[in-house]
């Protein structure tokens, strides 16, 4: 497989072309990313999977505008954002996608509804009450603004970093692992809120996984190994991720 693949018939919501990621210098250095062009259609679900080290997490954070490539482009939508000055793809980063973190990421001494209401804050915007409080009744957890985090179950936070994330109607979310700290029950229903948000409100949505059954909720599944794109799956059974996934290691 040559590591790339492209979008039909629509301009891609993400796309990265010819991304490589070093870290380090000389012996020492090492790529994360070895030429990864791929591209992500406005409403769909993909999942990015491969062994501990195959630079999936590198992958999802140069897309998001949290890491910087080494060489090569990202783009969301028209707007190549890899080459942009700090502030500016910062602003970008807070108005057009959302970031879901494997450990929630929550200020333990804010109440919910002032965590989902913190990327606005940062951005210099007054929070929108409605907004905030419609994000929150979308995963589920209307009257629970008041509440601090550790009052919550681990579930009903992963809940909050998820409105945290949609409350500026981003057109792409980047989830992280979302599941890895949850239990398998509580694991679907945030997969089943991913999902949702794809279907019902045509977002786009990229997570990295090592869970076949969670990959079992994309659209597709990319596989990476040593920093490239080695396979791809459309629409694949859990069974037929884990396969594919133990051959090359994983």
């Amino acid at each position: 497989m040559n590591g790339t693949t492209q979008t039909t018939g629509t301009a891609a919501a993400a796309r990265a072309d010819e991304l490589y990621r070093e870290y380090g210098r000389g012996t020492a250095a090492v790529q994360a990313l070895r030429g990864v062009s791929v591209a992500f259609a406005p409403g769909t679900f993909t999942a990015v999977m491969g062994p501990s080290g195959s630079g999936k997490t590198t992958l999802l954070h140069c897309l998001a505008g949290m890491d910087r490539p080494t060489r090569g482009t990202v783009r969301w939508g028209d707007t190549e954002v890899s080459g942009l000055p700090e502030r500016r793809l910062a602003e970008l980063r807070r108005s057009r996608v959302g970031f879901v973190f494997q450990a929630f990421n929550l200020m333990p001494a804010m109440t919910v509804a002032q965590n989902v209401e913190l990327p606005g804050r940062l951005a210099g915007r007054r929070p929108d009450r409605r907004q905030v409080l419609d994000a929150l009744a979308r995963v589920g957890l209307a009257g629970r603004e008041r509440h601090r985090p550790g009052q919550l179950s681990g579930g009903q936070q992963q809940r909050v970093a998820i409105a945290r994330a949609l409350v500026s109607g981003p057109e792409v979310l980047f989830a992280d692992e979302p599941t890895g700290a949850l239990d398998r029950s509580t694991g679907h229903e945030v997969l089943g809120l991913l999902r949702s948000g794809v279907d019902r409100d045509g977002r786009t949505c990229v997570m990295v996984t090592h869970d076949p059954v969670a990959a079992g909720y994309a659209d597709r599944v990319l596989m990476l190994a040593d920093g490239r794109v080695v396979d791809e799956l459309e629409r694949p059974t859990a069974a037929e991720v884990g396969e594919r996934l133990s051959r090359l290691g994983g």
